[in-house]
């Protein structure tokens, strides 16, 4: 049997979680949905960034840089939402390749700062119209008020959650670890191919 190519394997995926929304379960729960609408993005601006030979990971960090540039390595992890150790392999892999320096101040000896180099901020005006790209073909066909509702609608749900996040803290509640979401979902075996639906979706 012939072994299917990334691009052959990215259309089943995609066809796989579009048959999951429209006829598997439709009514599934929102946090499912946001949570595939963000790798439909992620998976659609990888691709366009897999053909200048930057990754997705160092996309992330070149992002907050190019907003705030000097950050401390623990700043971009914060920004970044992930752990040091994953910040710090980063950081050395775009030091090789010339994207950014590190450096410490001599008033302050511990942290290590991070720098865009010419080559990392040049990387701006050839990435970003990839970004926007994507956004674009995402709200194809979407009016602009619909688009400015469902903006305020997620912004909303993000602050409700802010709120009972702090509200934990301050009750010193433990927020447990979540269970994957593809874990708990219950998909009515209807036919085959929906159960198939199932097994792709938890092996992601």
């Amino acid at each position: 049997m012939k072994k299917k190519g990334p691009a052959a394997s990215r259309r089943s995926d995609a066809q796989l979680m579009l048959t999951y929304w429209q006829e598997a379960v439709p009514n599934d729960r929102l946090a499912h949905l946001v949570k595939d609408v963000t790798r439909a993005f992620v998976r659609a601006l990888q691709t366009r960034l897999s053909e200048h030979a930057i990754s997705f990971g160092h996309w992330t960090f070149l992002r907050i840089l190019w907003e705030t540039d000097g950050l401390t390595q623990r700043e971009l992890s914060d920004q970044a939402g992930v752990m040091e150790p994953t910040t710090f392999a980063a950081i050395k892999a775009m030091e090789r390749l010339g994207y950014i320096q590190r450096s410490r101040r001599s008033d302050n000896k511990r942290n290590v700062y991070v720098h865009l180099t010419a080559k990392g901020r040049s990387l701006k005006a050839e990435l970003v119209p990839l970004a926007q790209e994507v956004n674009r073909i995402g709200m194809r066909g979407i009016k602009a008020a619909e688009i400015l509702t469902t903006r305020k609608t997620l912004l909303s749900i993000l602050a409700n959650l802010a709120r009972d996040e702090i509200d934990s803290s301050r009750s010193r509640r433990r927020i447990p670890f979540a269970q994957p979401a593809s874990r708990s979902r219950t998909v009515p075996a209807r036919t085959p191919a929906t159960r198939n639906i199932g097994r792709q979706r938890d092996m992601r």
